[in-house]
């Protein structure tokens, strides 16, 4: 029993890596290598996931293709851009804030200045809004609530 514990807690501690066995390369320094690259790069199929985490085949197949590359004697920089030249800069799960993506890193802060300015519009609008009418109760309404709270 306690060694079925620790065998779960071990199976939910540990990162679930989507590479297989027949993927893994030789080289240990270039397993490492195509590893930290494969983090960084996306899932086409499951969009937040690297290919690294996903199970899809086409990120399996960015897996071997980022690996070929490298035993091909690419640099890092030049195995990620042959992926980004091949499947775009969606690829990247961090692209970089240049060329089509500056809008996208600008949109944030830009949305948080313009929701900013709108709340501070609306209330400064309400702070000089003329006070709403505040006449008492007339005798005749001031009796009727008593009669409605006192039934």
């Amino acid at each position: 029993m306690r060694a079925l514990l620790i065998a779960v807690m071990l199976l939910v501690v540990t990162p679930a890596w989507a590479v297989q066995p027949d993927e893994i390369l030789s080289d240990p320094v270039l397993e490492e290598r195509a590893r930290d690259l494969s983090k960084g790069l996306r899932c086409l199929v499951c969009r937040n996931e690297s290919i690294d985490e996903s199970n899809a085949s086409l990120a399996r197949d960015l897996r071997i293709l980022l690996r070929e590359r490298l035993v091909a004697g690419d640099s890092d920089q030049e195995a990620v851009d042959f992926i980004v030249n091949r499947y775009g800069e969606y690829v990247l799960l961090n692209p970089p804030a240049s060329g089509s993506t500056w809008l996208l890193w600008a949109a944030g802060p830009l949305m948080l200045l313009l929701a900013a300015g709108l709340g501070y519009g609306y209330l400064r609008g309400r702070s000089t809004a003329p006070a709403a009418d505040q006449t008492p109760l007339s005798a005749e309404e001031q009796a009727r609530l008593d009669d409605i709270l006192n039934k």
